[in-house]
């Protein structure tokens, strides 16, 4: 019998050999990046808006005649401006930042999960190019036999992971690929620990910015996209799941020596109905007005840069924050091209090829009185 260290020691070159083997050209999984995307060139804007009032999970009017009909009014209203702030910024970065991601997190898999290789990460829009079936269709011709739709979404809400799923399904069924892949989820993951060290690091960051005498001074808002009122109403996860982040970072802060005060507040509203409060521009205004001096915004729901953080936060809340008395406004740049974040998405696909499962038991729940009938589906399970 073979001696259980050499035993041992062979496994170990034999998984070195084949991590190390040149990668042949058909993927055999592939990791499906789905976020909702964002114009990478200005021209683009009019497209991407239209796309995104049809959504009846995130715009909710019905579907049919009359939501076309508002969303095109809507659009018309909206594109100038909203097409000069992308003008501003020079476009959304967040399809050339997906791509690189994707991209270092494919080599990772490679090297460290020769069993599943070779490993090929596919951008997946829900607004805008490369869009579902775009994707889809690019993985059925490299040949893809695994497939993992992974949400670059932290929290669960069923207007923007909600939707990107049931896009997923309805463009798999209508283009007749329903045997095609074996699917998985990763379909939320607002307590990984790699992912919280990422946004730390980005914290420290920014605060070794403030001078040294004052960094005690500085107020955190942690700002995440708003979600209407009626969606929070209906059961829908969101705001506990980001509640759930905040509360986790603050902890590691605090390991990390540092105390702050802390503060969670909501932006990017649309419309005139409710959504969820405070606002963060009323927060920036309230703290102004209490003579806090000193705010550092840390995007929290934003794991890349896009309009949200570098026009919305970058240049108005500046702006607003300047108006209020914050003297020293800064905010935290995107997770982007962060090591620690490529980290976090290769623990977080490993983690879960390793799992077995086909997604997280709360996928299975839908919100209150739910009729869609895409909602919480999988089509040709892995497991």
């Amino acid at each position: 019998r073979m001696p259980n260290t050499l035993m041992w020691s062979s496994m170990r070159t034999l998984r070195r050999a084949f991590s190390t083997a040149p990668a042949v050209s058909k993927p055999k999984t592939g990791i499906v990046m789905m976020n909702m995307g964002g114009p990478s060139h200005p021209s683009e804007t009019r497209d991407f808006l239209s796309r995104l009032f049809n959504d009846n999970d995130i715009i909710e009017m019905g579907g049919g005649i009359f939501q076309k009909l508002t969303a095109r009014f809507i659009v018309a209203r909206r594109t100038p401006r909203i097409q000069k702030q992308y003008e501003e910024i020079g476009g959304s970065p967040i399809r050339k930042w997906t791509e690189s991601q994707g991209e270092m997190l494919a080599k990772r898999l490679d090297e460290e999960r020769p069993e599943s290789a070779p490993h090929k990460a596919y951008v997946c829009f829900r607004y805008a190019h490369p869009l579902t079936e775009e994707a889809l269709t690019e993985m059925k011709a490299d040949g893809v036999e695994r497939a993992v739709a992974f949400s670059q979404f932290p929290h669960w809400s069923c207007t923007t992971t909600g939707s990107s799923m049931n896009e997923l399904w309805r463009q798999v069924k209508s283009l007749g690929m329903e045997g095609d892949f074996k699917w998985s989820l990763i379909d939320r993951w607002p307590l990984n620990t790699k992912f919280l060290d990422a946004v730390v690091e980005r914290m420290e960051e920014k605060l070794s910015e403030f001078d040294e005498q004052s960094r005690s001074k500085v107020t955190i808002v942690f700002s995440a996209h708003s979600v209407p009122m009626k969606v929070v109403a209906k059961g829908d996860v969101y705001v506990n799941e980001v509640s759930a982040t905040c509360k986790a970072l603050m902890e590691r802060w605090e390991t990390r020596g540092h105390k702050h005060r802390h503060m969670l507040a909501w932006q990017s509203k649309v419309g005139y109905m409710p959504w969820m409060v405070p606002s963060t521009e009323n927060t920036l205004k309230a703290l102004g007005k209490k003579g806090n001096k000193h705010v550092l915004v840390v995007p929290i729901a934003f794991t890349t840069d896009h309009i949200e953080t570098l026009y919305e936060i970058g240049i108005e809340y500046a702006e607003e924050a300047e108006e209020a008395g914050i003297t020293h406004f800064k905010y935290t740049q995107g997770l982007n091209g962060s090591a620690k974040f490529v980290e976090a998405l290769v623990d977080l696909v490993t983690d879960h090829l390793d799992s077995g499962k086909n997604h997280s038991v709360q996928y299975g729940q839908k919100c209150l009185n739910c009729q869609k009938p895409m909602c919480r589906q999988i089509i040709n399970p892995a497991n």
